[in-house]
């Protein structure tokens, strides 16, 4: 029997199977909705920053998962993950982000982190979303960022390999700065292990996270 039904919101296809495939092993009772639009971030990417335009395709996704009998949203693209306070008051379901319990979980664990994204619109919204759980925690937290570029259109074509190849580039980089490392994107999953073991460093993805949260809200 179905216990529970989320809907996923996803802005690109690589995440869809890998996060659902994590969402059917931890939530094997529930019914997973999902939902692609990747000219959402598409767009992100061309004007640098989340569009008016963007939120309310985002919030018409919204609308469609209430209607189709979620019982709650989960946005999985973390540079559209700021969108969800604005959303929050006008849904009867909770929505969450994807990268929210991640961040938690570091600021607990530590004072100096370093996130590392492959796409330059996912720093700030991660960056802030750390402020303001800092804040929250009543923490001071140091930061630092770093970009695997070329990443994120090497897997949106297939090329894994050069995907993880750049991001491993980018965490050596960074890995003498700070004590834990997050992964910006649920993208970046795969090289969660990889990266602890190159780098020596705690290292933190989002998708598990995610899942455990899900559980908690319904």
């Amino acid at each position: 029997m179905t216990e529970h039904t989320v809907a996923a919101i996803y802005t690109g296809a690589a995440l869809v199977k890998p996060l659902s495939d994590i969402l059917r092993e931890d939530l094997p009772t529930w019914r997973i909705m999902n939902i692609l639009d990747d000219s959402m971030i598409a767009d992100i990417i061309e004007s640098g920053y989340l569009t008016k335009a963007v939120k309310r395709r985002l919030y018409g996704y919204y609308e469609i998962a209430t209607a189709s009998g979620a019982d709650i949203i989960l946005n999985t693209c973390s540079s559209i993950g700021d969108a969800v306070y604005g959303a929050r008051e006008f849904f009867p379901i909770p929505i969450v982000r994807i990268d929210e319990p991640m961040v938690r979980k570091a600021i607990k664990e530590s004072d100096s982190i370093a996130v590392l994204a492959t796409l330059p619109t996912t720093l700030d919204p991660t960056l802030n979303l750390i402020k303001r759980c800092a804040s929250e925690a009543g923490k001071s937290v140091r930061t630092l960022h770093a970009l695997a570029e070329g990443a994120f259109s090497a897997i949106t074509k297939g090329d894994g390999e050069t995907h993880d190849r750049l991001i491993a580039e980018t965490a050596k980089s960074v890995a003498d700065e700070c004590d834990v490392i997050l992964l910006a994107q649920g993208s970046m999953a795969r090289m969660e292990k990889p990266l602890a073991e190159l780098t020596g460093k705690t290292v933190y993805s989002s998708p598990r996270f995610a899942a455990e949260l899900l559980k908690e809200h319904v």
